[in-house]
């Protein structure tokens, strides 16, 4: 059976992960190693106090140009003049997301029900086109599309946004200092931000901001990243030590976390450690990538999460000290948008992730209650990943970083 996007995300209740059990038998190897890694690295205490909850979305990719026609090389400019596989209201396999794919989204999350505290949003709200089809204007523009739909569904929620690597033009050449861009989404953000972040975010494109609960009596820092600064393909920051001052002030905030006693979620959009589909290759420079795995290492004890997209792959990867033991944990989100590659084999089916957090630590409840919601693009049904027989974990050892990916074989086949 051909995938085709014929509806958006499920409306009929969601399902989900409950463990890791129930995978298919050839995965028990694999499936003893994330256990065991996972329990090795920070995780709530026992028993479980109360629990918090908060959604994280990346990638939303959208393409206005998206359009059904006869001609399908002219379906979509994210495409690339490629033939779009098959088409429909919601999308297709060669193309980023039509903006009903991302409504379908945000409702579904909306309708789920789910009793959340804040969204973790980390960025690339344009879509993959040649540098010629956009322009300044045309990124702030969707930028500041994205940024209200958001805030149209969820008018009360704390958002923690990061900026991606295509929220910037020319793509990937974020500035070290404040730029147009910076500051068009400054003001976008001013609802969900103080003025000291958006201050900051202004200078550089990073900020940090205390997430204050009634529901807990510990302070979580979120400190968003413009690990964009630090991506391979970024050549304003070449044989620059320290971009914006990033690595001094990260290293600052952290240290005052430590003093005061505070929990920090990491989060941004281009994750450091190795890429999913290269082997030992790191989507950041190596010299930036040895310097925050320094600093993670050190400050692991205040670190509590980190979450970043970018890869569109759903992954996990466990940091590892010195000895080889795991230290931390950084989750990597599926993307909204179904883009792949025409030579890339599998595809890309929309998702977003529901996280649970233990109120006294702020530490993921991964164990048992890590939650992926996917969309299932032939038929729209979100199965959890124990019922998906033809779901693959690869488990990668490399370097410095346990990798854990998660992807679905075939060519348009039903699963």
């Amino acid at each position: 059976m051909r995938y085709r996007l014929r509806a958006g995300f499920s409306r009929h209740g969601p399902t989900w992960s409950r463990g890791w059990g129930g995978l298919a038998s050839r995965l028990t190897l694999g499936l003893a190693l994330l256990c065991s890694a996972l329990e090795a690295a920070p995780a709530g205490p026992q028993p479980r106090s109360a629990v918090g909850q908060f959604w994280h979305v990346s990638d939303l990719h959208l393409d206005p140009t998206y359009h059904i026609t006869p001609d399908r090389t002219k379906v979509c400019s994210s495409s690339k003049g490629a033939n779009a596989s098959n088409p429909g209201p919601f999308g297709d396999f060669l193309c980023d997301s039509p903006y009903q794919l991302i409504l379908s989204a945000f409702a579904f999350m909306k309708d789920s029900n789910q009793q959340v505290s804040f969204m973790i949003w980390t960025g690339d709200s344009p879509p993959h086109v040649p540098v010629k089809e956009l322009s300044t204007k045309l990124v702030i523009s969707i930028i500041g599309n994205m940024s209200s739909t958001i805030r149209n569904f969820f008018p009360d929620l704390q958002v923690f946004p990061a900026l991606g690597n295509h929220d910037y033009w020319p793509q990937d050449q974020l500035p070290v200092t404040t730029s147009e861009v910076y500051n068009a989404v400054a003001d976008f953000w001013k609802p969900w931000l103080t003025d000291e972040a958006i201050g900051t975010f202004r200078k550089g494109g990073f900020y940090t901001q205390l997430f204050e609960s009634s529901d807990s009596s510990q302070p979580l820092r979120i400190i968003s990243l413009n690990t964009n600064l630090y991506y391979s393909p970024n050549s304003v920051t070449v044989n620059i030590t320290d971009p914006a001052n990033q690595f001094a002030w990260l290293e600052g905030i952290l240290e005052a976390s430590s003093q005061k006693e505070e929990k920090v979620y990491i989060i941004g959009h281009v994750p450091i450690g190795y890429l999913p589909y290269a082997r030992n290759t790191t989507a950041i420079r190596e010299y930036y990538n040895e310097r925050l795995v320094k600093i993670f290492r050190k400050y692991s004890s205040v670190i509590a999460g980190q979450f970043f997209g970018h890869t569109h792959r759903d992954s996990i990867m466990v940091l590892l000290d010195e000895e080889e033991k795991p230290v931390n944990s950084l989750f990597v989100a599926p993307a909204v948008t179904p883009v792949k590659n025409v030579w890339q084999m599998e595809s890309n089916n929309p998702g977003v992730r529901l996280y649970q957090y233990d109120l006294l630590d702020y530490s993921l409840l991964v164990s048992k209650d890590f939650k992926a919601f996917f969309k299932t693009l032939n038929n729209s049904i979100i199965k959890n990943y124990s019922e998906m027989s033809a779901f693959v974990v690869l488990w990668l050892l490399v370097g410095r970083w346990c990798l854990l990916l998660f992807f679905f074989p075939g060519k348009g086949k039903e699963i």
